[in-house]
C-alpha cells in the first residue's frame, strides 16, 4: 500500500497503455484510484493492473481536439469526476533535423505539445467545475532543456510543454495545478531498447547518470502521485527533475583520460 491515498479519485493517463504511461496507470492503480488510459491503437497486451484493478481503456488520438475532448467526458461521465489528468502520449524518431520532412516535424509537435494542450483544455473545464478543482501533469524530457541532436522537433516541443504548463498553472489558479516531470532516460521495455539499445548499452548510458542507473516506469510514477497528491497542495508551475542528478559532464572524463600517442 502506498502512502497517499487515492481512492475514490479519477485519473486520465494518455499514452497509458505501454512504457512510462503504463507504469504510471499501475501506481495510481495501486493507490486506489480508478484509472482511464488511452492510446491510438488497441492495446497490443493486457491493460495495466495492480491493486487487483484494471485501468479502463479508450481508443483516442490527443493530435485530434474532439477525440481529446471526447476523451475527458468519457471519463468525467463513467466516473462522476476528473481529479487527475496526466498527459503522458508523446515521442519520435531519430532523425537528423536536415533530413526531416515538414510533415514529420509538424505531427512530432502536433503530438507532443498540441495534443497535450488539448487534453489539458478539456480536463480544466471540468475540474474549473469541481469544488475540489484538479492537478493536471505534463511528461516533459531533459530533451527539452539541453541540446537533442536527432530529435529537433521533440526537443523543442517538449520545452514549449515545459513552458505551456508554467502558463497554464498561472492562467488556471487556483483551481488547477499544473505542473511538469522532467523525465531523463527510462528503461523501459520495448521502448529503450529502440531507442537506447540492448540492456549493455542501456547500463552504459547508466554510468554517465549520477545515480548509476536510468530511471524506471516506477520512479517517473513516483513523482506524478506526489505532484497530484494534497503533499503538493501549494506546488503548481513546477518543472520536477527526475533524471537522478542529470548527466556527468563529458568534460571531467576527458581531463582525467591520459593524452594521445604512445605512452611509457
Amino acid at each position: 500500500m502506498r502512502a497517499i491515498d487515492y481512492a475514490g479519485r479519477a485519473v486520465v493517463i494518455t499514452g497509458g497503455t505501454r512504457g512510462i504511461g503504463a507504469g504510471i496507470a499501475r501506481a495510481f492503480l495501486d493507490a486506489g484510484a480508478d484509472v482511464l488510459v488511452c492510446g491510438r491503437g488497441e492495446p497490443a497486451g493486457e491493460l495495466p493492473a495492480a491493486g487487483g484493478r484494471s485501468a479502463v481503456f479508450t481508443q483516442a488520438d490527443v493530435r485530434d481536439p474532439d477525440q481529446a475532448q471526447r476523451l475527458v467526458s468519457e471519463a468525467a461521465e463513467r466516473f462522476g469526476r476528473v481529479d487527475v489528468v496526466v498527459n503522458n502520449a508523446g515521442g519520435g524518431p531519430q532523425v537528423a533535423a536536415a533530413a526531416a520532412s515538414p510533415r514529420l516535424h509538424a505531427r512530432i509537435i502536433e503530438l507532443n505539445l498540441t495534443g497535450p494542450l488539448h487534453v489539458a483544455q478539456s480536463a480544466n473545464a471540468v475540474m474549473q467545475e469541481q469544488d475540489s478543482g484538479g492537478s493536471i501533469i505534463m511528461i516533459g524530457s531533459v530533451s527539452g532543456v539541453r541540446p537533442s541532436p536527432g530529435a529537433a522537433a521533440y526537443a523543442a516541443a517538449k520545452a514549449g510543454l515545459h513552458h505551456l504548463a508554467a502558463t497554464l498553472a498561472v492562467e488556471w489558479a487556483p483551481k488547477v495545478r499544473v505542473n511538469t516531470v522532467v523525465a531523463g532516460p527510462v528503461a523501459t521495455d520495448a521502448g529503450a531498447a529502440a531507442h537506447y539499445g540492448d540492456d549493455s548499452a542501456q547500463a552504459a548510458i547508466g554510468l554517465t547518470i549520477p545515480m548509476g542507473r536510468m530511471a524506471t516506469p516506477g520512479d517517473v510514477a513516483d513523482a506524478c502521485l506526489f505532484l497530484a497528491s494534497p503533499l503538493a497542495g501549494y506546488v503548481s508551475g513546477a518543472a520536477l527533475l527526475v533524471h537522478g542528478g542529470g548527466e556527468v559532464p563529458a568534460y571531467l572524463g576527458a581531463a582525467q583520460a591520459p593524452p594521445p600517442g604512445p605512452q611509457d
